[in-house]
């Protein structure tokens, strides 16, 4: 109880019968307790006043900085049933060593002889072109020998025509003249007549007038009939001119069809050349596949598919083949908030899973067990989980690296950053500020940190 009451009673106590009591007051607890927290409070203060290497703390797993060195399936291209393999876990193969032999499970390609039949079905085709080129050259000789005889011919029968017409013209002169002549007949056998009839002139001249006249009347006949042939003659020769020129038109467009149709029939055979041969190349390629063979040089580290006579199909994984060489790296995330401080070159240290640590975040001169690493890369695109991935390699100015590490296994990455008083860090952490918001070294990180802040 509180000693509050004006009128005390330790006096009229016993205390030699009270042990506890006389033990209590006689024991002073107060310079104690003051001594025993103002040491508290100048340890604390020490201790807030120590320096702080800021840092960001991210989990992440060793990998590859090269994805031609990271662990690498083996795929079956085609479908198929495995007959033998030439490889167990653990072998090393070299790059084009076989690792399993597989036979063929679809109809289509059971045939034995499958590419020596293909390579006659093109040899086939292929004369087929040859015989089409062959008929192409011969209907080329042959429509050039129609236009050669069409051109002889037009020209005969036009010389053809231009003697008729100028028979015509012969013969239409002759008709003129027997005309002149039969009218001059007239004209002395009228006046032979006139003499006769008047006495002037015997009956003997005047029949032989008349004999003269009958003549020249024949022969005015003659040659009109002679003229009318000539015409004839001259409409025949434009008949056979143009019957001329038609047919060997119709004969070269025959020509010209049929090798046109050669043409068609030459370039249908040249793309079923061309498909043979692809389907050949591709038949052959096919047998090629039939033995999967290690794409690069490495260890076989799991077999996904195991036994004979086991089906594949196409594009499934038989194997995981780890290269032989390659630089290890360490896949870590980062929180958006802490990307703005991350860059290429950085510091990183590095706890591996399974190798023995002693870890101190603020003081990472004083850890025991971490390996050195720098910042290789940063992704400019955030990742499903939500965070950026960052890929470190190892520190070619610190420690190396362990030989045993392994692809996939864990690792602790710790970013390190400026290094502040641990009450600066304490008050960033309560205040939930990122690391560097403010610091404390210089003007210009001052500005350029609050400025990255404020992007």
């Amino acid at each position: 109880m509180l000693n509050n009451s004006h009128h005390s009673i330790s006096k009229y106590i016993d205390r030699r019968k009270y042990s506890s009591l006389r033990t209590v007051e006689e024991r002073s607890t107060s310079t104690l307790l003051i001594r025993t927290l103002f040491t508290i409070m100048i340890i604390s203060l020490g201790i807030m006043l120590l320096p702080w290497t800021q840092n960001i703390n991210s989990r992440g797993s060793i990998t590859t900085l090269s994805p031609d060195q990271r662990p690498q399936n083996v795929h079956s291209v085609i479908a198929g049933q495995i007959e033998r393999w030439y490889v167990r876990e653990g072998d090393y193969v070299q790059k084009g060593d076989t690792i399993v032999h597989i036979k063929e499970i679809k109809d289509a390609y059971f045939d034995p002889l499958l590419l020596e039949r293909t390579q006659q079905q093109l040899e086939a085709k292929k004369n087929t072109i040859r015989a089409y080129e062959q008929k192409l050259t011969a209907m080329e000789h042959q429509i050039k020998a129609l236009r050669t005889n069409r051109q002889l011919k037009l020209e005969q029968l036009k010389n053809y025509l231009i003697q008729a017409g100028l028979k015509v013209q012969s013969d239409s002169m002759e008709v003129e003249a027997a005309k002149l002549n039969l009218e001059i007949a007239k004209q002395q056998f009228d006046r032979m007549k006139g003499l006769y009839e008047e006495g002037l002139k015997s009956l003997t001249d005047f029949e032989k007038r008349k004999l003269d006249l009958q003549k020249a009347e024949a022969e005015m006949i003659a040659k009109q009939n002679k003229l009318l042939t000539s015409r004839n003659l001259l409409i025949n020769a434009q008949i056979d001119l143009n019957t001329t020129e038609a047919d060997f038109e119709q004969k070269i467009a025959k020509a010209e069809s049929d090798m046109f149709t050669a043409q068609s029939n030459l370039y249908g055979a040249q793309a079923e050349v061309a498909k043979l041969e692809n389907q050949y190349s591709n038949y052959q390629r096919r047998n090629d596949l039939y033995f999967v063979t290690a794409p690069q040089s490495g260890y076989i580290t799991q077999s996904i598919k195991s036994g004979i006579g086991e089906t594949l199909k196409e594009g499934e994984v038989i194997v995981t083949i780890m290269p032989e060489s390659y630089q290890l790296a360490v896949e870590m995330y980062v929180r958006p908030i802490d990307l703005p401080l991350l860059k290429t070159g950085q510091k990183v240290r590095i706890q591996f899973d399974g190798w023995p640590a002693i870890v101190f975040s603020g003081w990472p001169n004083t850890s025991f067990g971490t390996y050195g690493g720098e910042i290789f890369a940063i992704d400019r695109f955030i990742s499903a989980n939500g965070m950026y991935r960052v890929l470190v390699r190892p520190d070619e100015e610190a420690e190396e690296w362990p030989e045993a590490l392994r692809y996939g296994s864990g690792a602790q990455s710790i970013v390190l950053l400026n290094e502040v008083p641990i009450w600066y860090e304490v008050w960033r952490q309560i205040n939930g500020f990122p690391p560097d918001y403010y610091s404390t070294n210089t003007e210009k990180s001052v500005k350029s940190s609050f400025l990255m802040f404020k992007k």
